[in-house]
């Protein structure tokens, strides 16, 4: 967007500096000053009417869509990318979790269910102490890409079938 209004300010600059130097067109230095202000204003202009062509922002696009749909909606790709990512690294993290869990003799990856969303890790279940949450949750805490960990366990001594 910043990048966008950069665009359309630069446009109104060259067309103001366009007017200013075509009414002193009789200097030459003046003239190849106009030349090259002409040259960045066509560019500034064909520049902007390449990102609203790629971006579908054209008035016949906009009429289309709203006709077809009833709404706008565009989302620029690096947005939509770092949400794949986001996702891919949520992911990797509960993968990652799962794994130590396994190779933890005190714990249970049966027992205790993990999800991640956003770097925060949820931590469900059970465990079979106070000190095994504790336990599970540094476990988690250790894990690169983990902003924080919230533990809903409850302790259920190992051999209990009470629910």
């Amino acid at each position: 967007m910043k990048t966008f209004l950069t665009l359309i300010v630069g446009v109104f600059i060259g067309i103001a500096a366009f007017w200013f130097f075509s009414r002193n067109t009789t200097k030459p230095g003046w003239r190849s000053a106009r030349d090259q202000i002409e040259s960045s204003a066509k560019s500034a202009r064909d520049t902007l009417q390449e990102k609203l062509r790629s971006l579908k922002l054209r008035a016949g696009d906009i009429t289309n869509e709203l006709a077809r749909t009833g709404r706008v909606i565009r989302e620029k790709a690096q947005q939509a990318g770092q949400a794949i990512s986001n996702a891919t690294a949520d992911a990797r993290v509960t993968a990652a979790i799962k794994a130590k869990l396994l190779r933890d003799p005190d714990l249970s990856a049966w027992d205790i269910s993990v999800n991640t969303t956003g770097g925060v890790v949820t931590l469900s279940g059970t465990a079979s102490s106070p000190e095994n949450i504790g336990k599970a949750m540094l476990l988690a805490l250790e894990t690169d890409g983990v902003k924080q960990v919230i533990s809903t366990l409850q302790v259920k001594p190992a051999g209990s079938n009470a629910k």
